[in-house]
């Protein structure tokens, strides 16, 4: 089997911020949000690519795709501008994920916008979500059942947008009925589902979700995010999830992604991805290369 030594990678999660020259609030303003990694004042720093790049030093990235990174919602389409002139520059990255708000009155002038960019790819928006599975219900405004929503979701298609989503594993549900109706529309599920609960419950409930949506042909799956607060990133903790998580999309719809530098606060970026290399040791040479590089091409339509 080869080794990660002689995979290329294609990132497929990133971020980039200049805190000094652009707005981004829960990196900005005084007072931080609840995040689920705890304390998060280490990320209160610029990050560009060549921090980037030290922090992936020993591992071939041939291309990133940056995601929208909380930039401030009134100016989305500021964001792409700045990270098309910052990749203009430094060489990454090299698709990016836009800003958008599909239940906004501007949402076709803004996804309009974005689609003028070169490197616009698709684009994300965090839908409403309730905190814990049984408080979850159908049909709340700016959840993915929304009909404002589901309009501005309807114009992705016709611009060749993919529509990244995260959402905690209890609103996959609801995830399976947009993947549905809307089939022509690549979605792209971050962050592993967000398997955080690591009970035995937890677990068998984010699995049911999981089974369940990818029947959804037009579901790929960035195996992401698994960092727990307080707890190293092991293979022995996250083997599970990533070994469950290709079983049940398929080799062919997932790719390993870093999240950086927001998962730096759980574990390097060496230690992520040699855990990766670790866990799927055992695996066929094209599906590996597949997990590292060939799908994330593919499903961001990078250049080959």
């Amino acid at each position: 089997m080869g080794t990660i030594a002689t995979i290329p990678i294609i990132d497929p999660h990133q971020h980039f911020w200049d805190l000094g020259a652009n707005y981004h609030p829960w990196l900005c303003d005084e007072r931080p949000i609840a995040f689920r990694y705890g304390d998060y004042s280490a990320l209160r720093r610029n990050y560009l690519p060549a921090d980037y790049l030290a922090d992936a030093a020993g591992f071939d990235v041939v291309n990133t795709v940056y995601v929208e990174a909380e930039w401030d919602p009134k100016d989305p389409v500021g964001e792409v501008r700045w990270v098309e002139a910052l990749a203009d520059r430094e060489g990454l990255p090299s698709a990016i994920v836009a800003q958008a708000w599909l239940d906004r009155e501007d949402a076709a002038e803004v996804l309009t916008a974005q689609a003028a960019f070169p490197r616009v790819r698709g684009v994300r928006q965090k839908p409403a979500a309730a905190p814990t599975p049984k408080s979850a219900r159908r049909g709340a405004p700016r959840s993915m059942d929304d009909p404002r929503f589901r309009d501005g979701f309807a114009m992705l298609e016709p611009l060749g947008f993919s529509y990244d989503l995260q959402t905690p594993w209890w609103h996959l549900d609801a995830a399976l009925d947009l993947a549905r109706d809307f089939p022509g529309t690549q979605i792209i599920l971050n962050h592993t589902g967000l398997p955080a609960d690591r009970s035995a419950a937890g677990l068998a409930g984010w699995r049911s979700a999981m089974v369940a949506l990818a029947e959804a042909e037009n579901v790929a799956l960035k195996i992401s995010g698994l960092g727990q607060p307080g707890e190293a990133w092991t293979v022995a903790a996250n083997a599970p999830i990533v070994r469950d998580a290709i079983a049940m999309f398929g080799a062919y719809r997932c790719m390993f992604a870093s999240n950086f530098p927001v998962d730096g606060l759980c574990a390097e970026f060496k230690t992520i991805f040699g855990g990766l290399d670790a866990i799927t040791a055992d695996l066929p040479d094209d599906q590996r290369r597949g997990l590292f590089h060939d799908n994330a091409q593919r499903i961001y339509r990078l250049a080959v």
